[in-house]
């Protein structure tokens, strides 16, 4: 049996899935644009670390 904590993260995740996709196309590149900006500053090295091998 799954906590209640799983429960609730699956529904927010579908939540937002469907916000996103309620979203009129332009809106979308908008927070696929956010999103890779996120995902690319979070995965620079910081100085004197390397990045580790995926």
């Amino acid at each position: 049996m799954k906590p209640q904590a799983d429960g609730s993260d699956e529904a927010q995740g579908l939540r937002l899935l469907r916000a996103f996709l309620s979203l009129p196309p332009d809106k979308r590149a908008e927070v696929l644009a956010f999103v890779e900006n996120l995902v690319s500053a979070h995965s620079r090295p910081e100085d004197g670390h390397e990045a580790s091998p995926t």
